[in-house]
């Protein structure tokens, strides 16, 4: 039985790249496969346990549970030139708020008003998109243009410097509550799917 399981992966794993080597337009302009593409280049690296401890919920934040493992990444999906699917989250980049410490990129908070976000670590790219403008689209249609102040962890998270919070997961772009009024999006959901280009 074991055998088989594995024939058969094997198989459609012989299939998938072969059509992605003979049909790569087809594959890119289909999202689910594209999304199978782009999740199997980016695979966890590991996890952390996790430590509770003063964590501000503000916006729904998740906050780290004692002895709990969370999945790390060391990676994102690869950025694609008409736009990078992700997933959009809610974050205050302010003096108190629920994005912990200072934005990497300038050692600043920034106000609630302001158009800017945080991306995965991969995306981030060891700060080499700081101060980059990106194009943030929703399916609604509306887009906003915004500056890269932070990074989304993605490595570590369950300390004072990430407010107890979990690594991000390795798609995210975390949005400033101005990115969310600009996109026309209600902050209730939490997260929501969107692509991202730079400008």
């Amino acid at each position: 039985m074991a055998s088989k399981t594995i024939s058969c992966r094997l198989l459609s794993s012989t299939i998938l790249a072969v059509a992605a080597a003979v049909f790569p337009l087809a594959l890119a302009a289909s999202s689910p496969h594209r999304a199978l593409l782009q999740s199997s280049s980016c695979r966890p690296n590991g996890s952390i346990r996790g430590r509770s401890g003063s964590c501000n919920p503000e916006n729904d934040s998740v906050c780290c549970e004692d002895g709990k493992r969370y999945t790390s990444f060391a990676c994102s999906p690869p950025v694609a030139g008409g736009g990078t699917r992700a997933t959009l989250t809610l974050n205050s980049f302010a003096d108190h708020g629920d994005g912990g410490g200072a934005a990497s990129c300038t050692g600043t908070f920034f106000g609630d008003g302001e158009r800017v976000v945080a991306l995965s670590t991969g995306w981030f790219a060891g700060g080499s998109r700081c101060g980059s403008s990106v194009v943030i689209r929703a399916r609604n249609g509306r887009s906003v243009t915004a500056t890269v102040v932070d990074e989304c962890d993605s490595l570590h998270g369950c300390d004072d410097e990430h407010n107890f919070e979990p690594p991000c997961a390795s798609n995210i772009v975390d949005g400033s509550p101005a990115v969310w009024k600009a996109l026309g999006l209600n902050t209730n959901d939490g997260e929501v799917p969107v692509t991202w280009s730079e400008a």
